[in-house]
């Protein structure tokens, strides 16, 4: 590649950086949080969740209007708003001002990812050049996840509210470089409204947001009102499907879906994260209130899961390009199925040693798993519809995130007997089934693929 396609490149990661880096110092800034603001366990998840609801509710349209307005003009203006909220979050005084600032936050970058997903995939040849330029981009988001774990348990000794305020600088550099870096596009011909599909958003927003609500609540409230928002979930879901069949111009053209492969990608994107975010949710809590290890400890403990920034660029491309994406990604989610059950055992004084093996592997297996489930979401999908795969693999992943961390936080909250150590232990522990359960189904979904014997892909 050029310099100049470098260039571009470093600043896509360098947004979707932020992106992850925001996420996982939010992870560990939320017992702070919640001593500060007074926040239950149930309520608590929502600080994480209103900003993946707020992402994956909104991404699809992201990803229309990237493909209609210009991906350029997307992605600075929602950076812009992105950074701008994250900083409102860090005044907030009330629980639900927060949760309502990191939704905004979430639906910007709904709009912002895929634009830069899609600046890249329509930049770069499909092929090695694109392989490798996605591989890059997917490791500068783990890396960002992986380095926040650290930089958010520093900002947290000093004050939780600098975990908000930290972005804004990052942002400014990176909105000053991306304005040079990447290139204009010809201005769009006149949108009418009819083309972004309202009804559709407002739809599948509802929908994923009252299945959240229907999880989380299911443990303090009698089953009728449980199965009531689960119906109206399902029917939103239904007129969400219903609307886009006699849609004009679509969310998602249904058509799209035929695809098996983009089906398990995208299935396997969604438990990946869901089983991940859980994960960390819970180990977060574990270390935090339960061992009483400070902020700091705890972002360097889970920094070790960063493995994966440093092997997604590095094996994971040799891996792919030897056996193939399919294999690369059953492999990653059955090694993090290893993990979580290496941490299922998990005591009152286990050492750092004890939880070193779990971590190790579910780094490795991240970055074998994120990167190719990437290239295989996007692989084979004309240019005019690469926002629209760019959009469904993060709405898969964003209402991964979102329901695994809702079904974790019930099923903790559920079998929770009491406050003594014990009992809390015994609802971690039950926590931590919920991702062990969801890494070997995506495994199961994704190794369907592999049925038919094909020679491995030559790839980056």
């Amino acid at each position: 590649m050029s310099g100049r396609a470098w260039g571009l490149l470093l600043v896509l990661c360098g947004a979707i950086f932020l992106e992850g880096i925001d996420v996982s110092m939010m992870g560990v800034a939320l017992p702070s949080i919640r001593a500060e603001l007074g926040m239950s366990t149930s309520s608590l998840q929502w600080v994480v969740s209103a900003y993946l609801l707020g992402y994956g509710g909104f991404v699809l349209l992201g990803g229309r209007a990237a493909d209609l307005l210009g991906r350029r003009r997307m992605f600075l203006t929602w950076l812009v708003v992105f950074v701008a909220f994250s900083g409102l979050g860090g005044l907030a005084t009330e629980g639900w001002v927060l949760v309502v600032t990191r939704f905004v936050t979430g639906v910007a970058a709904a709009f912002m990812a895929p634009a830069g997903l899609s600046i890249i995939t329509t930049t770069f040849a499909e092929g090695r050049a694109r392989n490798r330029a996605v591989l890059v981009y997917a490791g500068a988001a783990a890396g960002g996840f992986s380095l926040g774990m650290v930089v958010g348990g520093l900002l947290t000794a000093i004050d939780w509210r600098w975990v908000f305020f930290a972005p804004v600088l990052v942002a400014a550099v990176i909105l000053v470089a991306a304005v040079l870096l990447i290139p204009r596009e010809q201005r769009p011909s006149r949108i009418r409204i009819g083309e972004f599909d309202a009804a559709g958003t407002a739809g599948l927003t509802g929908a994923m947001l009252l299945l959240v609500v229907t999880v989380v609540r299911a443990p303090d409230v009698d089953l009728g009102t449980t199965l009531g928002t689960l119906a109206a979930s399902i029917a939103l879901f239904v007129a969400f499907v219903l609307i886009e069949r006699r849609s004009s111009a679509p969310l998602v053209r249904l058509g799209i879906l035929r695809s098996a492969p983009l089906l398990r990608a995208n299935a396997g994107a969604l438990l990946l994260v869901g089983s991940f975010m859980g994960f960390q949710f819970t180990v977060v809590l574990y270390l935090q209130e339960l061992r009483g290890w400070s902020e700091v400890e705890t972002g360097l403990a889970l920094a070790v899961a960063g493995i994966d920034a440093v092997l997604a660029p590095t094996l994971t491309p040799w891996l792919v390009n030897r056996f193939g994406n399919a294999r690369v990604v059953v492999g990653g989610l059955l090694l993090s199925a290893v993990a979580y059950l290496l941490f299922l055992p998990v005591g009152l004084d286990w050492s750092f040693v004890a939880m070193l093996p779990a971590l190790l592997v579910l780094g490795v297996a991240f970055a074998l798993a994120y990167g190719p489930l990437t290239i295989a979401a996007t692989n084979g999908i004309a240019d005019e519809e690469q926002g629209l795969a760019g959009g469904l693999l993060t709405t898969s992943f964003q209402f991964g995130a979102a329901l695994g961390l809702a079904v974790v936080a019930a099923v903790i909250v559920a079998n929770t007997a009491d406050d003594s150590p014990q009992a809390v232990l015994d609802g971690f522990r039950a926590g931590l089934v919920v991702p062990l359960v969801a890494a070997v189904l995506g495994a199961a979904l994704t190794a369907s693929g592999l049925r038919r014997r094909t020679a491995p892909a030559r790839t980056a």
